[in-house]
């Protein structure tokens, strides 16, 4: 069974002003700045808001200036996501869009 699915690679700059908050000297990107990169993915792809976070986890940091990769997936009419640096995952869940 082949799912629809959506590609899309990002970067979180070093000099982001949500990194100083997270962690002062060690900066990485907050979870809300990774569910930003689902909501726009989710609105290039299918041209909807991101509506509810049905789950999310988050496994591993994504630092700044490092390449990440987000994989939406439609299983089913839900919206499932993963973000990966490599072949490290970093976080995976399930979004709902609306119009």
């Amino acid at each position: 069974m082949s799912h629809a699915a959506f590609h899309r690679e990002f970067l979180v700059p070093a000099d982001h002003p949500s990194l100083p908050g997270h962690f002062p000297g060690s900066p990485l990107a907050p979870g809300v700045m990774l569910l930003e990169q689902v909501a726009l993915a989710l609105q290039a792809w299918r041209g909807e808001r991101l509506a509810r976070v049905q789950d999310a986890k988050f496994m591993a940091p994504l630092l700044p200036q490092q390449h990440a990769q987000l994989t939406l997936t439609d299983i089913n009419g839900r919206v499932r996501f993963e973000i990966r640096r490599d072949a490290e995952l970093l976080a995976r869940g399930t979004v709902e869009g609306a119009a």
